[in-house]
Order: C-alpha cells, then structure tokens, then sequence
C-alpha cells in the first residue's frame, strides 16, 4: 500500500524529509522548504525592502536553489528587493568556465542582472597558476581569502546593500567542527552569524538564508524542481580541509540525524569566558581592506605569489609585515623558509 503524503494526506508521498523524516508528495516538499526559507528570512530581518541584493552564484546547487528560491519569494511575499547574480571567475580551466555556463543560463532563466569578476583581473593571478607555484596542499586557503575580498569588490561594482550566499547548514555545521579542531575562538564566535554587518569600508554585509536547510534537502529541491546546475567538484579541493570535516559530519549523521541542527546550535550558544583576548578588527594599512594584522590576509599572499616565496601567507609569519611593508629585502633564511613547499606530500592533509 502506498504512503500518503503527511502533509496534505492525499498524493502518494514522493520523498522522505531528511530533516524531519516526514513522508511528503513533491508539492508539499516544495511548499515546506520555500517557507522554512521564508521564515528564516523573516525572524531574522535579513532584508529590508528597497534593498539592492547580490545572490553569490557559482552555478552550483546551493546558489541556484538560493537565486531560485530569493526571486520566488521576492515576488510571493513582496519583500521589494532588487536582486541580482554576483560571480567569481577563480581561472579553474575545465571547472569554473564549465560553471559560469550554468550561471548564464540562471541569468536568462530568472532574468536578473549578472556580474563576473575575475581573479586575474583583481589580482593578477589565476588558480590555475597559483596551484603550479603552491601545489595542492595550500591552494583553498589562497582561493578562500581571494573569494571573499573578490565578491565585496563585486559588489561594490553593482552597488548592492547585502550579498547573500548559498551556505547551508552542513556547511555551517562543518565550519564550527573545522573552528574547535584549530582552537580558532575568534572564528568560532562568529561562524554561526546569520548575517554580519559592515564591518569596515569595503565590506558589504552578508546573509545566508539557506542557514538552516539541510544539503540532502537542497539536492532534492534542484532535482525535483528540474532547476539547472553545475554538479562538478572543484579539481583543486579533494584534498581541502574541509573535506575532513564533512566527511566526520556524515558519519555522526549517519547515527543521529539532528547532529547537523545540533552542531549549529552549540555554536550559537557558545560563550567565552572574560578575559580572552580577541583578535582587534582593523584595516590594511596597503589595501585598506578589513584585517587584525598590519597587511591583510590577501596581501600577504599576493606579496608570497609576486615574490616567489608561496609560504608567505601560510601559517604565523607576522613578524615578516613590517619589512614587506617597507619593501625591506628579506634574509636568506628567512626567504629559505618560504620557499619549503613539499610537493612531494601535497596529497596529505
């Protein structure tokens, strides 16, 4: 005998909520996670109406569900936002070039404005020619850090009031295991914000109303609702940190399936005792972009690429800021130490 939707309790159920594990036909599938969005947005005050709002679109499935997901409610709830695609070309051959396809396509199908800004075009550098000099050990930090100054620039460029990202809650989850493995309080504090605010000049703020939706669940909303998507991973990150974390998150899933919603919710009731020293926000004194250090993360490693000495902006060298900003040569030990990349063991972890 058939099983009936618990929803609606007339059309056959078609899937089983990861989440809840309720029983559900496709529209009541539908209807559930549009309004668990809705609500998210709603309780948090992400959005005001008048506001101008960059979806960060990769073309994968987070931000297609999200950009899908942002103009249905837009129009349904009349939140009056103007909404548009913000991309970032990192230079992955037979990757990002393949992806950006797919968010032209999103770019006619929701008929939303489109901008792309490139690696090579901010910075100099491609990914493809960072990994020849840095190996496969250390890339996803250079792209991390580039990422995220590259998506303000963006949105600087399209004057936006918010960049809303597709992060999910497995990625939220991820990111607060990833902060308690490196001991990373500052992190840690704020891994689990729903939104942040301007933090300095240069920095738009950021939201992410996919916050409390499940990956499984978001994988079912593209496939049942036939939404267009790049499904590739990264050639460059089998072997990224995170892969570790997600990989843990899975297997306490597997045993509990509320570890994902529990996770985050330690990291949203995370205290520190008084005392603790902090990392002090400031801004870069050569770029001017938000940093806690004299150069921000992004310039360090520029300078390492531009110099030839990739370990630059890999772990503890602050001590090293003060001569690169007074363009000050660097000894030969000092240069020696940089310039150890062992590309012999780039696949360990």
């Amino acid at each position: 005998m058939p099983i009936l939707c618990s929803s609606c309790a007339e059309n056959r159920a078609t899937l089983k909520r990861p989440k809840t594990g309720h029983s559900l036909c496709k529209e009541c599938f539908f209807r559930a996670f549009e309004e668990e969005v809705h609500q998210t947005i709603m309780a948090a005050k992400l959005f005001r109406s008048g506001e101008r709002v960059g979806i960060a679109a990769s073309g994968g499935k987070d931000s297609t569900v999200l950009a899908h997901v942002m103009k249905l409610l837009n129009e349904r709830h009349n939140y009056g936002l103007e909404l548009m695609l913000l991309s970032v070309d990192e230079g992955i051959t037979g990757y990002r070039d393949d992806s950006l396809e797919t968010v032209r396509r999103n770019q006619q199908q929701y008929e939303l404005p489109l901008k792309i800004v490139s690696y090579e075009e901010l910075y100099g550098w491609t990914m493809d020619a960072i990994v020849k000099q840095v190996g496969l050990k250390n890339n996803c930090t250079f792209c991390g850090v580039f990422r995220r100054q590259a998506l303000d620039r963006g949105a600087i460029m399209l004057k936006v009031d918010k960049i809303c990202t597709g992060h999910n809650a497995d990625d939220v989850a991820e990111t607060v295991l990833m902060n308690v493995l490196r001991g990373d309080i500052a992190r840690l504090r704020r891994c689990t914000a729903i939104s942040t605010t301007s933090e300095g000049e240069g920095v738009v703020p950021r939201c992410k109303p996919l916050k409390y939706a499940y990956e499984k669940e978001i994988v079912l909303y593209a496939y049942f609702k036939k939404l267009d998507y790049f499904s590739t991973e990264c050639i460059y990150s089998p072997n990224a940190y995170r892969g570790y974390a997600r990989t843990f998150l899975k297997d306490l899933e597997s045993v509990r399936s509320s570890s994902i919603m529990d996770i985050i919710h330690s990291g949203e009731n995370l205290s520190v005792r008084d005392g603790v020293k902090m990392p002090l926000q400031g801004t870069c004194s050569r770029c001017g972009y938000i940093s806690s250090q004299a150069l921000c993360k992004s310039c360090v490693l520029l300078e390492g690429l531009n110099r030839g000495l990739p370990k630059l902006g890999i772990g503890k060298h602050h001590h090293l800021h003060n001569k690169i900003l007074s363009q000050q040569p660097l000894t030969e030990k000092e240069e020696s130490k940089l310039k150890l990349v062992d590309f012999d063991n780039c696949h360990q972890p």
